[in-house]
């Protein structure tokens, strides 16, 4: 069989010519993202100087923010504060609950101790 030539359907008035979306490299700055990956780096490690960082840059992007970058609908800076606020309490966790030392019997779940021949 020979291959049938088909008619192409596609209409031309039907395309939309692409634009691209507009860059503002102000929008984004490290200080943002740093506001951003900082919190989670300091709840993983619970590293409390990292946590210390995440608030410091936290504060520095809200202060920093302007108007028209909360009026573009972009996270508003106190969001990555309250995350970072909360990332700080997360590494703080052992000072208020702290764990029992590990050791033998501890939980009572391990092997009984060997008897003495």
């Amino acid at each position: 069989m020979a291959p049938q030539q088909f008619k192409d359907k596609r209409s031309a008035e039907l395309i939309i010519p692409y634009t691209p979306a507009e860059y503002n490299p102000e929008e984004q700055t490290v200080a943002n993202t740093m506001s951003n990956a900082l919190p989670m780096a300091a709840m993983f490690t619970r590293n409390k100087m990292v946590g210390w960082t995440a608030v410091v840059f936290a504060i520095q992007s809200w202060m920093s923010e302007s108007s028209d970058s909360i009026a573009s609908g972009k996270q508003p800076g106190i969001f990555a504060v309250g995350i970072s606020l909360m990332s700080l309490a997360v590494t703080y966790i052992p000072v208020f609950f702290p764990t029992m030392p590990a050791g033998p019997g501890a939980t009572g779940t391990d092997a009984p101790a060997p008897q003495a021949a």
